[in-house]
């Protein structure tokens, strides 16, 4: 297909109207020989011409996505039949397990298949998709007003999807739709009960937990992940930021592990751990959520994409007693940065790069963002956040702003959550053993982080950084 014929149509509507997997059940798809395609649904007028402009290239196109099973992945499945109405492109979804869809999407791209169009990309994979030449840049496209609409708007994304998302080096390698933060959840009517004071610090957070801690029976002062390996590294990533700037050297990719920051991190998240239930050295965010949700702590700190299971009444025995604020300050006065989430990506080796971006930038729009929320997506526009209707159902609209603002903060400090090197999953596997062992085994601080030192700094070495 020619880009030139695509940007030339989109040209004239703009000046006159200013992811071979297991494929999930029923997905979008063609309409069989003979089948009636469903009637385009009503949308305004920009929409309506970019969309005639779009079939008048792209009609009978057929785009395939590599997925992960996720709630805005569904809201996509649900706007889907409009957008093949809308648009002639038939849409294919190929739903696999996280681990196995970015297997899959690598094998595609070593062999360059160009089986898919699509690719949901985990923003904590960025570096090794750019290094592994697996997406394709799309300043290009996000660029381009006769491609990229202002209907869409890229303004309105928040600040630190755009800024550290889909981002790498400058360029941007994918389109953020579901992102998140981490936050502090507090049972409302124990605080309430003991006169306690919400956290606003970490030192103010330990000392509530610590209260909490068998205050009443069966009752434990937070939730938190800490399984040993990749979950610990992320519950303790979520907190280091407060003390200093990281596990790793981002600027000369060498490992801080024996900085007094690090240390003092530690120290702190491991006395945090120490009023969570005994078996928290077990925790993913799953363990962490089910022990708040059952009246277990009274406080929980993960992910803001987990507050649908804490405000869920057949999930959580403790709906309407909650309340949310951003992190707790750390002694920098910083208020931890996380940042995670999922991006749209192009392959490569699609062979229907325009018509994919199509279907990309319809879906995560701020036009569509409305019926994206309705049908279950992860909010990720400021506009959604600032929507009186979104505020009046969702209690934890207002902290998940503030959270996200503290994110981006971290951002200005030139610091990225997740550090953006390909090596980072062997990184977090080592460290989250290593944090683990003053907790498990009454290891000294200086000795662990003095092990751990040595071998992220031979595993930077090994990925030349």
């Amino acid at each position: 297909m020619s880009k030139m014929l695509v940007r030339n149509t989109l040209y004239v509507v703009v000046i006159l109207t200013m992811l071979v997997g297991c494929v999930a059940p029923a997905p979008p798809a063609a309409p069989a020989p003979g089948e009636e395609v469903a009637a385009a649904p009503a949308v305004s007028d920009e929409v309506a011409a970019w969309a005639d402009a779009v079939k008048a290239q792209c009609d009978g196109t057929r785009l395939t996505l590599a997925v992960s099973t996720h709630p805005s992945v569904e809201a996509f499945r649900a706007m889907t039949p409009d957008f093949m109405a809308l648009t002639g492109i038939q849409v294919t979804y190929d739903e696999l397990a996280e681990g196995q869809a970015k297997d899959k999407q690598f094998l595609e791209a070593t062999g360059h298949t160009g089986l898919y169009d699509v690719l949901m990309m985990d923003s904590f994979w960025v570096p090794e998709y750019v290094a592994k030449q697996v997406a394709l840049p799309l300043d290009e496209f996000v660029g381009d007003p006769n491609l990229t609409p202002a209907w869409f708007d890229w303004e309105d994304i928040l600040p630190a999807f755009r800024n550290g998302l889909g981002m790498y080096e400058g360029t941007i390698y994918g389109v953020p739709f579901a992102g998140e933060t981490r936050f502090l959840a507090y049972r409302k009517d124990l605080f309430e009960k003991y006169g306690q004071k919400v956290p606003e610090t970490l030192d103010e957070m330990l000392e509530a937990a610590r209260f909490f801690n068998g205050k009443e029976e069966g009752l434990y002062g937070i939730g938190h992940r800490a399984q040993t390996g990749i979950f610990f590294a992320s519950g303790w990533l979520t907190h280091v930021y407060d003390f200093g700037d990281g596990f790793v050297d981002q600027q000369n990719w060498t490992s801080r592990m024996t900085e007094p920051d690090v240390q003092q991190s530690l120290e702190w998240f491991t006395e945090m751990l120490k009023t969570a239930p005994p078996d928290v050295l077990n925790y993913t965010h799953e363990e962490a959520t089910s022990a708040f949700n059952t009246g277990r702590t009274a406080m929980w700190f993960d992910s803001t994409a987990l507050v649908p299971w804490l405000e869920d009444p057949e999930r959580s025995q403790i709906v309407g007693k909650i309340g949310y604020v951003k992190g707790p300050v750390g002694p920098n006065g910083a208020g931890g940065g996380t940042l995670a989430g999922w991006d749209y990506a192009i392959s490569p080796d699609s062979q229907n790069q325009e018509c994919a971006w199509a279907y990309i930038m319809y879906m995560t729009s701020k036009e569509m963002a409305k019926q994206y929320i309705a049908d279950g997506g992860v909010p990720g526009r400021t506009s959604t956040f600032m929507d009186p209707d979104f505020q009046a159902t969702n209690p934890s609209a207002q902290a998940q702003l503030d959270a996200y603002a503290q994110a981006d903060e971290l951002l200005t400090r030139n610091l990225h959550w997740i550090p953006p090197t390909p090596v980072l999953g062997k990184i977090l596997d080592r460290i989250g053993f290593y944090g683990t062992l003053p907790l498990a085994e009454g290891r000294s601080y200086e000795e662990v982080l003095q092990a751990a030192d040595e071998e992220v700094n031979a595993i930077l070495a090994e990925a030349n950084q």
